[in-house]
């Protein structure tokens, strides 16, 4: 078999594999969640471990399958949310070039960094949430159902629960732009979890091109990133979709800015005696009080880098 057809196959079946996760996500179940968020692996072991032809054909399958189960909408949904930014993550991971070029070693390779990748998932995340909210009709008369939905079901399983008219108002504007932010940070964390997870995979089958990255001290996000959330905020305050839109950029970025205050925090307690007991803590806080989360949004802001990994010659210093 050439390394062309054996692309051919490995994405025609990651494509497979990738619509079967996302139709099947689309029937309620509590493991809806999960698959939805394992559908980009596929594609990203498929890029990762083979070429780029791999990640396009499975996309391109993948759209086929689910547009014949389901609806072309659906499949051009899955595509600009999920599919196309695994496959353009993936080629963005494989990059390199000879490290000389940027004053390090002769013979070594400096691979794209990083925090250019994770820059890459926020703002792949920000278009396609913004196409499928475009495509939608996002807006207060969509939320407006939503919610009218929600609290019908909440009254189903508690007769006693009946809102008044200002909290239903509350609620509405609420969730309109919250939904947004929250959707954004999620997705985020969905497509880099899904690139450390595939990563790892294909570094254990022997196929990966990209050598393993010390992530707590090179998961970062660059000024750009900084810039980009200065702009959303700014955005936020505009009333209509430009505001519907900022809050989706403070979403993706903000949760860059999360992550990347964790991958701080990883790295600054390496060699304590207490690393266990502190990591564990802060992650706990967290998940309990949500509170800790803007300091550690803070400590990613405060700590802006871009950062190459360099072939045999371990991370290189910031720039």
């Amino acid at each position: 078999m050439t390394q062309q057809s054996t692309s051919l196959l490995v994405g025609l079946l990651a494509g497979v594999s990738a619509a079967f996760l996302l139709v099947s996500a689309g029937s309620p179940s509590s493991l809806s969640f999960i698959l939805f968020a394992a559908a980009a692996l596929p594609i990203l072991i498929a890029g990762l471990g083979w070429s780029n032809l791999a990640s396009i054909v499975a996309v391109a399958s993948a759209m086929a399958v689910i547009g014949l189960a389901t609806t072309p909408q659906a499949a051009l949904v899955s595509a600009v949310t999920t599919l196309a930014p695994a496959a353009w993550i993936a080629h963005l991971s494989n990059l390199a070039r000879p490290a000389d070029e940027l004053g390090g070693p002769d013979g070594a390779l400096a691979w794209y960094p990083l925090s250019d990748i994770f820059v890459s998932i926020a703002f792949c995340v920000c278009v396609g949430l913004v196409a499928v909210g475009l495509a939608m009709g996002y807006g207060t008369d969509f939320v407006s159902q939503l919610v009218d939905i929600f609290v019908s079901t909440l009254k189903d399983s508690n007769s006693a629960y009946e809102p008044t008219a200002d909290s239903m108002a509350e609620m509405k504007q609420f969730f309109l732009y919250a939904l947004p932010a929250i959707q954004a940070a999620m997705w985020v964390l969905i497509l880099l979890a899904g690139w450390y997870v595939a990563s790892a995979i294909v570094r254990q089958s022997g196929r990966s091109k990209r050598p393993k990255d010390d992530i707590p001290s090179q998961l970062r996000l660059p000024r750009m990133g900084a810039m980009a959330l200065v702009v959303g905020v700014a955005m936020s305050f505009v009333p209509g979709g430009i505001g519907l839109i900022g809050w989706t950029i403070i979403g993706a970025f903000g949760m860059g800015f999360i992550v990347a205050g964790f991958a701080i925090a990883h790295h600054r307690t390496r060699g304590k005696p207490a690393r266990g007991l502190l990591l564990w803590t802060a992650y706990l806080a967290t998940v309990i009080f949500t509170l800790p989360l803007a300091f550690f949004l803070f400590l990613g802001l405060f700590d802006t880098a871009r950062t190459l990994t360099v072939t045999g010659s371990g991370p290189n210093s910031k720039t």
